[in-house]
């Protein structure tokens, strides 16, 4: 690694921010990262990148600062925090925020960091850990041509696809809104088709061969069905991240006025999960709150033991 490589500060080392920080430290990066996990910070050391104890020591002499946190709090933590990036950061430097949060809390967030002396890319991301370890994510970005043009490196390094939404600040997170939505009402469909077929009798695998092959297919049935079909619910995203995301979308269109009988049933539903104790389990986990009213389970019935 060359002494001119960009430094990147990197917030948050979680199922989705550690493969993007592997890719980053591949493609010739410096990358420090920060993370509450042990674990994490250990991993990424192994990678070759370095590890910070806090947002405002990583982000000292950073060319960059990359934030893939949970929500907006936690955005406004790494920040503004009393241990807080901003500050340390070197003027003019981009901050890349990649969480999902509120398109409102972007627009404040983009004055808040105009008037400190930074650009902001608002750059939400969509794949989960599978592209993020494979650098092939998606992101729904927006933001200025200075933003663009520091965090280009950073973007090829850790994505497929980058689409450039325009300059206006929260366009990204807009977006990303809109695809959370249709993610949870899919995964929510999932569960409900493979209950009602595995419950009125259809053999579970070979139901999910045939939907993945027809019409009623989706991304998220292919992806998530064989979580259920195994009975394997080890989070790669969690439920508790669905009850956050559609309620964001609920929100989003409260402010617009805009009904949103789907989202809702379906946000219902990750409620249900998470209220039952399943919150921090694969997403997937969803389909045992059919399986819990109807009495039996997917899994078993597909040859495993959940």
């Amino acid at each position: 690694m060359t002494t001119n490589a960009p430094r990147i500060a990197f917030v948050g080392l979680g199922s989705m921010g550690l493969g993007m920080a592997r890719n980053l430290i591949a493609k010739g990066h410096v990358v420090i990262g920060v993370d509450v996990s042990a674990e994490a910070r250990a991993a990424l050391e192994a990678a070759g990148g370095e590890t910070a104890a806090s947002p405002r020591e990583a982000a000292e002499k950073a060319d960059a600062l990359v934030v893939v946190v949970v929500n907006a709090a936690q955005v406004e933590s790494v920040l503004f925090g009393p241990d807080g990036a901003i500050g340390a950061l070197p003027k003019g430097r981009v901050v890349i925020q990649c969480a999902t949060v509120p398109p409102a809390f972007i627009e404040g967030l983009d004055n808040r960091l105009a008037a400190a002396g930074h650009p902001l890319l608002d750059a939400p991301m969509s794949g989960g850990r599978g592209r993020a370890d494979t650098g092939e994510l998606t992101i729904m970005s927006s933001g200025s041509a200075e933003a663009y043009g520091q965090a280009q490196t950073i973007l090829d390094a850790v994505a497929a696809k980058v689409y450039r939404l325009g300059e206006a600040p929260g366009v990204g997170s807009l977006v990303k809104t809109v695809n959370q939505l249709l993610a949870g009402v899919h995964i929510a469909a999932a569960a409900e088709a493979m209950a009602l077929g595995t419950k009125a009798g259809a053999d579970p695998r070979a139901l999910f061969e045939v939907i993945s092959n027809s019409a009623g297919n989706s991304w998220m049935f292919t992806n998530r069905v064989p979580h259920m079909l195994d009975g394997d619910f080890a989070p790669l995203s969690a439920v508790d991240i669905f009850v956050k995301d559609l309620g964001l979308v609920l929100d989003t269109g409260r402010e617009v006025k805009q009904a949103l009988p789907l989202a809702a049933a379906a946000h219902q539903l990750f409620l249900m999960a998470s209220a039952s104790g399943w919150g921090r389990i694969d997403d997937a986990a969803v389909v045992k709150v059919y399986e819990r009213a109807g009495g039996f389970s997917v899994a078993e019935r597909a040859g495993k033991q959940s």
